[in-house]
């Protein structure tokens, strides 16, 4: 029988999947501005910034659950 996953376990891949989801839309604006589309640029940066607000909202819950 599988196990179920601890919420620890649950924040955790949840913050990875949100990281390499930020890594990537920083890179997708990186690749836009090197083939001069920079408005496409911006919005994959603006992706980007939310993915990092995200990270940083993650991880305060997941400090105020570990308290």
């Amino acid at each position: 029988m599988p196990s179920v996953p601890t919420e620890g376990e649950t924040y955790s891949q949840l913050m990875e999947y949100v990281r390499k989801a930020q890594e990537s839309s920083a890179m997708m604006a990186h690749l836009r501005k090197a083939n001069d589309d920079h408005v496409g640029a911006l919005a994959w940066l603006a992706i980007s910034e939310n993915f990092k607000r995200m990270q940083h909202n993650l991880t305060q819950l997941a400090m105020r659950k570990m308290n």
